[in-house]
This record gives structure tokens, C-alpha cells and sequence, in this order.
């Protein structure tokens, strides 16, 4: 059986691990993505939201690294940058070859559209953007990334969040809805007697940041799901999987 045919197979497994059972427009799209950009589900390279796939940071850099990229610069537009109301906006180019032109592209961030739990590294978020653009049209991949969306929450959404949300009132006066992703997974490491620390390095590892308040609140909600289907489907399992973590941290110790 070739490579190609395995990663699809691995990649269906984890599909309907991590999102149940999928139509046939969904299995043949992540087919396409398998075969023509070989991203893999479990690294985190690629994301199903609201019934669409989005290709991730982590799945960006890895089709770089695949394609002998040979650098990515970015640099500040400072005429359009605001470290006051923490506004940035910066350019990234990628340079597939020695001496080429490159590809550029933006990235903005500030904190009307980044989740309230990355607001304070919005010059962070603005370069991984930016750097997300630029490598899509590198490496021509029509696929939005993730990391693009910002905090938007599409309306169909909003029922979902009403039974599940902090409302808090923002300097306007205006609600703020945020949905209490850290009570529920607060819950989850209680209910299931997990180690906080090493599902904390899990979850970054799930997200593809080096930490887990990096990660935008998209990711941060598939992980929960994901961690509340192992736990209940094979508690042994993911117990073994998050003491990978461990193991893992005394070694570079």
C-alpha cells in the first residue's frame, strides 16, 4: 500500500474520531487536501469548522518544509501600526527559491478581531497571518487558514452559545458573549482526574502554538471536543497519550 494511501486512511480515522460521521462532500474534500498538499489531521494541519476545512498555521509551515521553502521575511508596516490600541499590521514574504521574487502578503490584528483569549498578542497573531497569506499563495492553496478568521462567530452560531456564555458588558456599554471555554475544560481534567499541566501541553500541541493562550478560541473549542470524546471513548488512551507529554518534557530537562 503506497504512503498516499495510508496518510488517507490515518486521515478518515481521525476525521470521524474527531467530528463524528462526515457526507461524502466533506470525506472527498479531505481527500483532495490529503493528496494534493499531504496535511495531516492528526498534527493539527488541518481544521473542520461549521462544515468547511481550513488549513492550519502548523499545516502551512509543514507544506513549506515539504517544498524546501528557502525563507519567510516579514517586516512592520509601521504607517498603519498602532502599539496604543495595539493595532498591527505587518507584510511577510516567502521566497520558494534562492533569488526569487517572493510572494507577500498581510496580516492584521488588533483586538476587535482576535478571541479574547489571545488579546495582548495581537503582533504575534498579525505576523502568524500574515506569514498564512503569504505561504497560500506560494504554494497556491486556495484553502483559507484558521488563523484567518479572527473572533468572528457566524450567526448561525449564536443559539448554540446562549447556554453556555459569560456575559459581560464592554466599555460601550454593549454585551460582550464568551463562551466559558476554560470552566469546561476545567471540568473535563475534574471529571476525568487528568493531569492540568500535561493537557495544557496537549492542548498547544493540538492547536500548533507553543502555548495554549496563543491558540484562537476556534481551536481551543475543537480541542475540548476532541478531549471529551477520548476521555469518554478510551480514558487508557488519552491517559497515555498525555503521559507522551511528560515524557516528553523530561527529556529536554
Amino acid at each position: 500500500m503506497s504512503r498516499m494511501r495510508i496518510l488517507e486512511q490515518k486521515n478518515r480515522r481521525c476525521a470521524r474520531l474527531r467530528w463524528g460521521s462526515l457526507g461524502n462532500e466533506l470525506m472527498e474534500q479531505l481527500k483532495f487536501l490529503t493528496r494534493k498538499f499531504g496535511l495531516v489531521i492528526a498534527h493539527s494541519e488541518v481544521q473542520l469548522l461549521n462544515g468547511r476545512w481550513y488549513v492550519t498555521h502548523n499545516g502551512l509551515l509543514a507544506i513549506a518544509q515539504r517544498k524546501k521553502c528557502v525563507g519567510i521575511r516579514t517586516m512592520l508596516v509601521r504607517g498603519l501600526c498602532d502599539a496604543r490600541s495595539r493595532r498591527w499590521v505587518l507584510r511577510a514574504v516567502v521566497y520558494k527559491t534562492p533569488g526569487s521574487p517572493g510572494f507577500g502578503g498581510f496580516g492584521d490584528a488588533d483586538p476587535s478581531n482576535v478571541s479574547t483569549l489571545v488579546q495582548g498578542a495581537e503582533l504575534r497573531i498579525a505576523e502568524t497571518r500574515a506569514v498564512n497569506r503569504a505561504l497560500r499563495k506560494a504554494y497556491g492553496i486556495g484553502l483559507c487558514s484558521i488563523e484567518e478568521l479572527g473572533s468572528f462567530v457566524p450567526p448561525s452560531e449564536a443559539p448554540q452559545l446562549k447556554d453556555n456564555v459569560t456575559t459581560n458588558h464592554n466599555a460601550n456599554g454593549g454585551p460582550n458573549y464568551q463562551p466559558r471555554l476554560r470552566d469546561r475544560l476545567s471540568l473535563l481534567i475534574r471529571k476525568y482526574k487528568l493531569d492540568s499541566d500535561l493537557v495544557k501541553s496537549y492542548a498547544a500541541d493540538f492547536c500548533g502554538t507553543e502555548v495554549l493562550r496563543d491558540a484562537s478560541r476556534d481551536l481551543v473549542e475543537s480541542f475540548i471536543t476532541n478531549l471529551t470524546e477520548q476521555a469518554a471513548g478510551d480514558l487508557n488512551s488519552l491517559t497515555c497519550k498525555l503521559n507522551s507529554y511528560a515524557r516528553a518534557r523530561e527529556k529536554r530537562v
